[in-house]
């Protein structure tokens, strides 16, 4: 899963994002770029809800990655 943030999201908008990631079992990578930042999820997401995600503060996107099958 990909989580982008909107153009110059605040750092606290980005830390609540991290602190639901973590709270929900998960670890991330983290790539911050001039604009935005790309949170990249690691594992199985399927028990995350894209919707909870998207409507929180600062993020733009939410992009799920489908496995291989």
């Amino acid at each position: 899963m990909l989580i982008i943030t909107k153009k110059n999201s605040p750092e606290e908008a980005l830390d609540q994002v991290k602190e639901y990631l973590v709270n929900e079992g998960f670890d991330f990578h983290q790539s911050t770029g001039a604009d935005r930042t790309i949170i990249g999820v690691i594992g199985n997401t399927l028990s995350l809800d894209e919707g909870v995600i998207a409507s929180m503060p600062g993020v733009h996107q939410v992009v799920r990655i489908r496995p291989d099958v």
